[in-house]
């Protein structure tokens, strides 16, 4: 580098952003909480258990009065591990749907440690209930880093049913004003987002609706909060919807394909002027 470059370097003043929680503490938090509810072990240790949420709940605790106060953190906390029995059972649930729908999936096991699809809905039953209790900042940071692990973007806000899904599941994006009934399959490179973006739709529903039983296939995209997906319905590969769809609805593009032999095909005439 020349004398202009380390000048520019010393006169750069960085502009700190105060963020009063370790990150990183509340991502391994996250994942304790994964493993507290689905420990993998040859013989299960009840008490290293205990103590492994005893410790995520003074981290979550303290990260939460940080960003509020001591009462309103001793009151989350308090109200998020009475649910965390339900979300444990909703999600051995979940993970089942995963191996009766997918005849690659062997045991729940495999889809416990190996589907990103089902980790991904994991964090997002923990994230949902903390945005339930208004939470700050820790749902998002929490969803963010599921996002970062396994590409699949849902926003904490986003209501989600009963079996969720997710084959594949790289690239889906699922945004904040969302919701989605039960038994719902979606495939790699979904988006169900925003017509468009404006301050102003902060607190309006920008997201579409897909009720029960819908599939819908890998790279369709789904936008609109006045957008329902009626129940029963299949959504195609790469299909574009921006409008509701009645119930049993079967949506998809027209692709004209051309299949030919190269067998016994001559290459024409190159010339060269």
């Amino acid at each position: 580098m020349n004398k202009n470059t380390y000048e520019l370097i010393d006169a750069f003043q960085p502009q700190a952003v105060r963020i009063p929680i370790d990150k990183c503490r509340l991502q391994e938090t996250v994942l304790s909480f994964f493993d507290a509810m689905f420990p993998v072990c040859s013989e299960l240790d009840v008490c290293k258990i205990q103590n492994m949420l005893k410790e995520s709940a003074a981290i979550l605790n303290e990260s939460i009065a940080e960003l509020t106060d001591q009462a309103f953190a001793d009151e989350a906390t308090e109200k998020f591990f009475a649910k965390l029995p339900d979300m444990r059972d909703r999600l051995y649930r979940d993970s089942h749907s995963y191996l009766r729908n997918d005849p690659a999936a062997k045991s729940l096991e495999e889809v416990i440690i190996t589907y990103p699809g089902f980790f991904a809905l994991a964090v997002h039953r923990i994230a949902h209930e903390l945005h339930l209790l208004n939470v700050p900042l820790v749902p998002r940071l929490f969803s963010e880093y599921a996002h970062s692990k396994v590409g699949i973007d849902i926003h904490p806000a986003a209501k989600i049913g009963k079996n969720l899904f997710m084959d594949h599941a790289t690239g889906i994006v699922i945004g904040e004003t969302t919701e989605i009934g039960n038994n719902v399959k979606i495939y790699q490179g979904v988006t169900l987002g925003a017509l468009y973006l404006e301050k102003t739709l902060s607190d309006v529903k920008r997201h579409p609706t897909v009720e029960d039983n819908v599939i819908i296939y890998s790279g369709a995209t789904i936008l609109g909060g006045d957008t329902v997906i009626g129940h029963d319905s299949t959504i195609g590969g790469g299909a574009w919807l921006t409008h509701s769809v009645i119930p049993y609805s079967l949506v998809y593009n027209k692709v004209d394909v051309k299949v030919k032999t190269v067998k016994g095909f001559n290459e024409p005439n190159n010339y060269s002027i």
